[in-house]
């Protein structure tokens, strides 16, 4: 018996006087769907949403929501006029007996329903609008980038409950392993045209490809046989005019076919380049000890950073992460212990608040009115790494056409602003990054490609990141803060840091639950001679040990083309610096592994 969907549409087209956004377009979503909504920036994802919730009108078409079915959207920018909690707007049309359910999300999502609306910043009015849509729990959930504004624990509370849940869902977000873990169907949007494929967001990229792939063959063909038409007419239509019209007609036809095709967009042309080379040792801090009051940032901690290091810095919202990268910065001074910062040092930041745009601005003056980037006597000219260039030709590489460039800053989506923060960023010369969530809002293709630009600068990283995957892709090193003034030093990425935990980050309990854990465990401790950090080390070391195998072997065939050195002398040190520092890490690994086994035996 086929079921009744949750919502249809029908013939649906969308345009805002250009362009159309959408044409003829027909969408079901059934009972159980996990579906990934995907396409580039601006491409009318967000839109696609809000004409599914009924914020939006289409031109044409029409959308059927069954009678008894309710659809719920997660707004990006709540109107709370009226109320005076977090906690009133989120438990708005809620029956009094149900108030349980805001709690529960408020503590899941990390924040306090008591919050009054007018002191509340943009991410917990997010965190209250998702934490109203979950606590309606409608039949069908549309979630525009849920994972905004979450730290990690949030962020697995959340993955949880929607893995867990029998409600259907379309899902928009950057987050690679939230899309990986939750989604069963794929919705792309590519230039006006909406793709489904009934596979999780896991399959996307091949199938993406792979369309792009027949596309270009396609077009390459219709090129072809459209010279070889062309050529025909040229030499033998005078022979055979009254026979071969139709075959002229058909060369029109051809043409016309090859003028309709839309090109794809192009990816971010975007560049980042190190300055002058800073000192090996970028930073150097040593028992650092910071409070505010009653609360610790940081207690006693040892780190030191070396030229062309990647260090991620990771841990609840709050907990004190950019406060840890000022005083490694020597932006703030620890209370206790010392931070030496080497030589040469030529720092750009990139603000999660974004707080370098102002928003009534638009993005030509936000370029040329930057003193860093202004060429005196030009107006229309600015210095990207010490060069000259118009400011609409270096706008083009960051995606952005002409008539955008006139366009205030708070008309553009969370995506653009965060590739015109990039834009100013790239323009600097600089060897030390601080990068606080940059991957907020920003589409799969211009991740990958700020992947690839971090991997090839040839300078220092301090990464701040919710985003999983990217920070296994990125990250050498991980800082974990988990508060209390704890933070602990892990080599790798997110992945690494939770094998060398040997299970995931252990949720906090209270002081009762904590007396009866060391009970429990005092009375379940293992015989075998290790303790219990031990043990679980001992269960990590063979992934970790076979991972660093694994990168020998890749930097070894890497390095083995006999040209490199001559051709890519800068990858090459970098190479076989990371080769020997793998080595020393195998080596320990190999050594702890032993030591663990023995005793263990013993």
């Amino acid at each position: 018996m086929a079921r009744i969907p949750l919502l249809q549409m029908n013939g649906i087209s969308l345009t805002f006087g250009g362009d159309p956004i959408f044409n003829g377009l027909d969408l079901v979503v059934q009972p159980g769907d996990r579906v990934a909504l995907v396409g580039r920036n601006g491409s009318g994802k967000s839109t696609l949403m809000k004409v599914m919730a009924g914020l939006v009108e289409p031109d044409l078409g029409d959308i059927v929501v069954p009678p008894g079915n309710s659809v719920g959207y997660m707004e990006q920018d709540p109107d709370m006029s009226g109320y005076a909690t977090l906690g009133d707007f989120a438990s708005a049309g809620l029956d009094a007996g149900e108030m349980y359910k805001v709690e529960r999300a408020g503590e899941g999502l990390k924040f306090d329903p008591a919050r009054p609306v007018d002191t509340a910043s943009g991410g917990e009015r997010r965190r209250a609008a998702l934490a109203r849509l979950m606590a309606e729990a409608p039949d069908l959930m549309l979630l525009d980038e849920p994972t905004n504004h979450l730290d990690i624990e949030a962020i697995a509370w959340l993955e949880n409950e929607l893995a867990t849940t029998r409600t259907a869902y379309v899902l928009i977000s950057h987050d690679r392993a939230f899309l990986r873990a939750l989604t069963r169907a794929t919705l792309w949007i590519d230039r006006g045209m909406v793709r489904r494929q009934e596979k999780g967001f896991d399959a996307f990229e091949a199938w993406r490809d792979k369309t792009w792939e027949d596309e270009d063959m396609q077009r390459h063909k219709l090129d072809r046989k459209i010279k070889s038409e062309a050529r025909w007419a040229v030499e033998g239509i005078s022979a055979r005019r009254k026979r071969n019209q139709g075959r002229v007609r058909a060369l029109g036809d051809l043409r016309a076919e090859r003028s309709s095709m839309i090109r794809r967009q192009g990816g971010a042309a975007m560049a980042l380049q190190a300055g002058t080379k800073s000192g090996k040792k970028v930073m150097d801090a040593k028992s650092i000890t910071k409070e505010f009051g009653e609360k610790s940032i940081v207690q006693e901690l040892s780190l030191t950073v070396q030229r062309g290091d990647r260090i991620a810095f990771v841990g609840p919202n709050g907990v004190g992460k950019t406060t840890l990268i000022k005083l490694l910065m020597g932006e703030i001074a620890p209370d206790s212990g010392t931070v030496t910062l080497g030589t040469n040092l030529m720092p750009a930041v990139f603000d999660q608040a974004r707080a370098q745009l102002d928003p009534d601005m638009t993005l030509w003056d936000s370029l040329t009115g930057d003193p860093d980037m202004r060429v005196s006597g030009k107006a229309d000219q600015i210095m990207v790494r010490g060069m000259p260039r118009h400011v609409v030709g270096y706008l083009k590489e960051f995606l952005f056409d002409e008539r955008q460039a006139r366009a205030p800053v708070r008309s553009l989506s969370g995506g653009e602003k965060a590739r015109l923060l990039l834009a100013k960023l790239m323009a600097k010369e600089s060897n030390v990054l601080v990068m606080d969530e940059p991957t907020n809002d920003l589409d799969v293709e211009t991740l990958d490609l700020l992947q690839e630009l971090l991997d090839d600068y040839d300078g220092t990283v301090l990464l701040v990141s919710h985003d999983r995957d990217f920070l296994d892709r990125v990250a050498t090193t991980t800082v974990a803060m988990e508060g209390d003034g704890q933070a602990t030093v892990y080599a790798g990425g997110w992945s690494d840091y939770r094998a060398q935990r040997g299970e995931d980050a252990p949720k906090k309990e209270s002081k009762s639950k904590q007396k009866a854990s060391v009970v429990s465990k005092q009375a379940t401790a293992p015989q075998d001679g290790l303790s219990f950090t031990e043990k679980h080390r001992l269960d990590a070391l063979p992934g970790i040990i076979e991972r660093l195998q694994a990168e020998i072997a890749k930097l070894e065939e890497f390095m083995s083309d006999p040209e490199m050195f001559s051709k890519e002398p800068v990858k090459f040190q970098k190479a076989t610096d990371a080769l020997v520092e793998r080595h020393n890490a195998l080596s320990d690994a190999e050594e702890e592994w032993l030591v663990l086994e023995e005793k263990a035996e013993g």
